[in-house]
């Protein structure tokens, strides 16, 4: 768990940094529930609710209704607390 906490938040320093595109690659070579949270927030991101609904789905959470800065910072303190 750690490698796969460590590499998504990676991949949301690499959203961060202006480079969805790039996130977006990084975090469909994972599997598991953090990932699948991870690409919810970025289909959010890009405002593909739908997609989003579906991968919050997969990640077993309800679709965040935060602001959008609020969400990252949540799924960046749990993942590097996981990797850790």
């Amino acid at each position: 768990m750690k490698e796969i906490a460590a590499a998504l938040v990676e991949a949301l320093d690499i959203e961060r940094a202006g480079d969805w595109q790039g996130a977006h690659e990084a975090v469909q070579k994972l599997d598991g529930s953090a990932a699948a949270w991870v690409h919810a927030y970025l289909h959010r991101r890009e405002g593909d609710i739908a997609n989003a609904r579906y991968w919050y789905n997969r990640a077993g959470r309800e679709p965040s209704e935060a602001p959008l800065a609020e969400e990252w910072a949540e799924i960046r303190r749990q993942l590097a607390a996981a990797a850790a």
